[in-house]
């Protein structure tokens, strides 16, 4: 139980009525049925998956940042290859073009909506020639220019992967943001909106072909039990997990009311401060993954911190700095398009509580804190 005055940055923990003894039954049938790895189990789920996303194909994997790079490898990208990516992102996105033996060359951001800088990327596009671009749908929506990146990167025969980890249930003009996605990938991290009871991701897909090499790539390239059309490793979806993402789902829709409750408590209330919150643009409905404030003064941010700190409020910042300053991004950096936004973005994030059932009492409690905070500041 939180005490009354305190507010964590995010809960798990909190589930609907029936819901832990619903996992709690299928996880003991299972096990006595040694249901473990593949079967239908996963099968199902992935189903339930691809039709929730309205894509052709999902296919299930070990975790997110395997789904990044099962999704580079499908897609035919290797050694010598460049990929474009975003600054502002988890380094998972990062790490996964290394890890395919590509070169990574950033692009900078959009501080408007978090997402990528259109201008520089159609520059990186004509003058890197990458084989492939991963952008990234950061806070739980997307960039303005989604539609227009789609495009331009089919004129000019670039494959675009879209990192949807923080973006289950975000909507875009009406329909699942993965929809019209040409390759998409999930994370079923526990803290994500969708999370599972462990690690877990996804890949999808509107192409059968690219869904069948995933699927090998997955299962040590397998093409037969002992045939190996590809190297490929062990990157499976347990069926425990499939089990409990499936349960989840059935309850998904709760969950998003909750969080997106949150999110209009933050819109309606912070502003009033003085405080300025980013929203997504006009094209998108959001997911409620997180609140994301914007702090230009870095001093205000710090004193806010530290009475966030004291009050027992939790709090964060998604992103604190961009990957091109990483020091293990140095020795495979292919170059940086762009100027610096991203890193004004870093600077100036912070991410107040938000988590599902997330209680009045909490909500107001953090206003509480935010306002004197601001208040002492701006009185000093």
């Amino acid at each position: 139980m939180v005490h009354h005055s305190q507010v964590p940055f995010i809960d798990i923990s909190r589930f609907e009525d029936g819901f832990h003894q619903a996992v709690m039954e299928r996880f003991a049938s299972m096990t006595q049925k040694a249901q473990f790895i593949g079967g239908q189990v996963v099968a199902d789920f992935e189903a339930e998956l691809a039709a929730a996303m309205q894509t052709g194909q999902a296919v299930t994997c070990a975790n997110g940042t395997d789904a990044l790079q099962l999704a580079l490898r499908a897609a035919g990208v290797g050694r010598e290859d460049k990929v474009l990516l975003p600054d502002v992102t988890f380094w998972a996105t990062f790490e996964a073009v290394v890890n395919v033996g590509a070169h990574p060359v950033t692009v900078d951001s959009d501080i408007t909506d978090g997402g990528i800088d259109f201008d520089a990327f159609q520059q990186a596009v004509l003058s890197e020639k990458p084989k492939a671009a991963l952008i990234v749908h950061l806070y739980g929506w997307g960039t303005r220019h989604l539609a227009d990146i789609r495009s331009f990167c089919a004129e000019h025969n670039v494959i675009l992967i879209e990192d949807g980890a923080q973006a289950y249930g975000v909507g875009f003009r009406g329909a699942p943001i993965f929809k019209d996605a040409q390759i998409a990938t999930l994370s079923f991290y526990p803290a994500k909106v969708l999370g599972a009871a462990g690690d877990g991701g996804a890949v999808l897909t509107n192409d059968p072909a690219l869904a069948q090499k995933l699927r090998q790539l997955s299962n040590h390239g397998r093409s037969e039990h002992y045939g190996h059309a590809y190297v490929g490793w062990n990157s499976r979806m347990d069926a425990l997990q499939a089990a409990y993402l499936s349960i989840s789902m059935s309850h998904i829709e709760a969950r998003l009311a909750s969080r997106r409750a949150s999110v209009q408590f933050y819109y309606e209330t912070l502003p009033a401060l003085g405080v300025r919150v980013m929203k997504p643009p006009s094209d998108y409905s959001e997911n409620g993954y997180c609140n994301v404030c914007l702090f230009e003064d870095v001093a205000q941010k710090s004193r806010l911190e530290a009475r966030l700190r004291e009050a027992g409020i939790g709090f964060g910042n998604i992103y604190p700095g961009v990957m091109s300053s990483q020091p293990g991004a140095n020795p495979f950096l292919a170059g940086h398009y762009g100027g610096a936004e991203g890193q004004s973005l870093c600077r100036s994030v912070l991410n107040l509580p938000l988590f599902p059932y997330m209680t009045d009492a909490e909500r107001n409690r953090v206003l509480q804190v935010v306002s004197e905070a601001v208040g002492e500041y701006h009185g000093s």
